[in-house]
């Protein structure tokens, strides 16, 4: 049975998927300040992931910072993105719940010291991701109306479009 969580990581996967879809259209020549932001936000988003990941699994933290001065392009972006989200919903279907209830402390990039359980960060994960995407939303807008709709009412009826139908159908 799929948990909530998973769940959740699943709508995030499929969300980055379409904002990442939607990115891929902006005309680069005409709006290259909407499609920069869009990467740098990308980018910020993976590299928060790629942290988290090393704290789930008490390993170095592989980025001192939150985001870089020279923002990788597109491709790589969807690639880190794409894998980033496949290894946490293989993590959270793989770890048993008692583990994900289980607390780690650590410190922030910021240096302020922070404790989560495993399963308050996978929802962070997918929380951290609505938020940044919603801000890419606004550069899409900007460039000409691409923004998907990624809500997660959307992703559930999608994926289960007989809850569209009246009780009883």
């Amino acid at each position: 049975m799929t948990s909530q969580i998973q769940y959740q990581l699943q709508y995030k996967q499929w969300a980055d998927k379409r904002t990442l879809d939607a990115v891929e259209l902006i005309d680069s020549v005409q709006f290259p300040s909407e499609i920069a932001f869009a990467r740098q936000q990308l980018n910020h988003m993976v590299r928060v992931e790629e942290v988290f990941r090393a704290r789930l699994l008490e390993k170095p933290e592989p980025h001192s910072t939150s985001n870089t001065e020279v923002v990788p392009e597109l491709a790589e972006l969807r690639e880190r993105l794409s894998a980033s989200n496949d290894w946490l919903l293989k993590y959270a279907e793989s770890t048993p719940s008692e583990i994900l209830a289980g607390k780690i402390h650590f410190q922030f990039l910021d240096g302020l010291d922070g404790t989560l359980s495993r399963e308050e960060i996978l929802f962070h994960m997918v929380n951290h991701g609505t938020y940044h995407r919603g801000a890419i939303g606004r550069a899409l807008d900007l460039a000409g109306g691409l923004r998907p709709a990624d809500t997660y009412t959307v992703f559930i009826h999608a994926m289960e479009p007989k809850r569209r139908l009246p009780p009883g159908n």
